[in-house]
């Protein structure tokens, strides 16, 4: 019985962490991220050359804006279907194309 127990709490500790690493930041589909960006976001932030993009912040600092999505200023306007998919592949978008990684964005 003891043995069932300690199995089943693996399994479900098992379980548990392969959904949460599913959502964890990053480690999403930055072409859709993309496209995601550009019919969610640019609208409102890409009204100048001066607004969000890509390079407009570090990884670091892409990352550290996306750790608690609730606290972002404009997280109220976001569409209703949008999905933490959704955000994590906009966010891998911002990430990988920040001013400081390998293959910063040449345009927003």
């Amino acid at each position: 019985m003891k043995r069932q127990f300690v199995a089943v709490c693996a399994v479900a500790a098992l379980v548990l962490t392969s959904v949460s690493m599913s959502f964890a930041l990053g480690e999403g589909n930055a072409r859709k991220g993309k496209f995601l960006y550009r019919k969610n976001c640019r609208s409102c932030h890409g009204a100048s050359a001066s607004d969000l993009s890509p390079m407009s912040k570090t990884q670091a600092e892409w990352k550290a804006t996306f750790e608690k999505t609730d606290a972002i200023a404009c997280h109220d306007k976001w569409p209703a279907d949008m999905t933490p998919e959704d955000v994590n592949d906009i966010f891998t978008y911002l990430h990988d194309f920040a001013k400081d990684s390998p293959t910063p964005a040449k345009c927003s």
